[in-house]
């Protein structure tokens, strides 16, 4: 159907694909973590409207499908957004960890670089990469996690804060046609709530998350996808991973959870000194489980 189309387009058609191919061309390997992902979700069919971000996925996996809000008792989210931010950062090539000269400093000692100041088209990493890009000295991961959350006691860096960050989330899920909006009224107060209109996507992560730490399960850090891994951190410090657990059997959960902790009791310091790691990642499994 595709090759019909651009036969019947004719020029204008390749014209307009070679301007793409060039736009394509001039953003370099900016993405070069980001993109490969981006082709193998096309081949199963996705469209760019259901791709998600770190922080979409947990706070998906968090937000209750009815009622269209995360747990008012859940107080881990916050902060763990703001890591999944980190990473997500680390893995479209925005930022690093600084380089060690002349001996190893811990992860949880080294302070984030910006790699790239390049407009992810994210809004909300956008504004985290200019904060980081901005700032001298540069901070350690530690220290953006608690300055973009708003967890300092220094009035002159609560600039640094994200608000709102949940609802933006919501709404840049709203656009993406996983969520709606709705009003609900709380006696003494009305409250904006997104509950869940595509369950197909809110499944295909469920099950993402199961079958990594069941039927697609490694025995080895260096072989996860760095997203999959990530998600399974991030979850858990956001205290939304059993939600994503909840429906599996008793002997599937209690494998599942084993595994999840097999991962948590791994060494940061260790696997971010092997090949092909993610260093950034590292540091902030480092900061949340330290």
């Amino acid at each position: 159907m595709t090759s019909l189309t651009q036969r019947s387009s004719g020029l204008v058609q390749r014209t307009k694909a070679s301007r793409n191919a060039a736009t394509d061309k001039e953003r370099g390997s900016e993405d070069e973590d980001y993109e490969p992902r981006q082709e193998e979700e096309d081949e199963k069919g996705d469209s760019k409207e259901t791709r998600l971000t770190l922080m979409e996925e947990v706070l998906l996996l968090g937000l209750k499908d009815r009622e269209g809000y995360t747990s008012f008792w859940n107080d881990c989210i916050s902060s763990g957004l703001r890591g999944c931010m980190l990473i997500e950062l680390a893995l479209r090539g925005r930022l690093q960890l600084e380089a060690c000269v002349i001996r190893r400093k811990s992860l949880l000692s080294r302070k984030v670089i910006c790699k790239s100041s390049a407009p992810t088209g994210d809004m909300l990493l956008d504004e985290a990469l200019k904060h980081i890009k901005d700032t001298q000295p540069p901070e350690t991961v530690q220290s953006w996690i608690e300055l973009l959350s708003g967890e300092t006691w220094n009035p002159l860096k609560l600039h640094y804060q994200l608000r709102n960050v949940r609802e933006r989330l919501a709404k840049n899920l709203v656009e993406k046609g996983v969520l709606t909006t709705e009003k609900q009224n709380f006696l003494l107060f009305d409250m904006t709530t997104h509950p869940l209109t595509n369950d197909t996507i809110k499944q295909r992560l469920v099950k993402k998350v199961q079958e990594s730490v069941l039927d697609k399960w490694v025995n080895d850090p260096g072989r996860f996808d760095k997203r999959v891994l990530a998600l399974i951190f991030l979850a858990h410090s956001s205290d939304v991973l059993e939600n994503a657990f909840a429906p599996l059997l008793d002997e599937q959960y209690d494998l599942a959870m084993k595994r999840v902790r097999l991962l948590l009791d791994l060494e940061p310091e260790t696997e971010s000194a092997k090949a092909s790691a993610n260093e950034l990642l590292w540091a902030v499994v480092a900061a949340f489980t330290k």
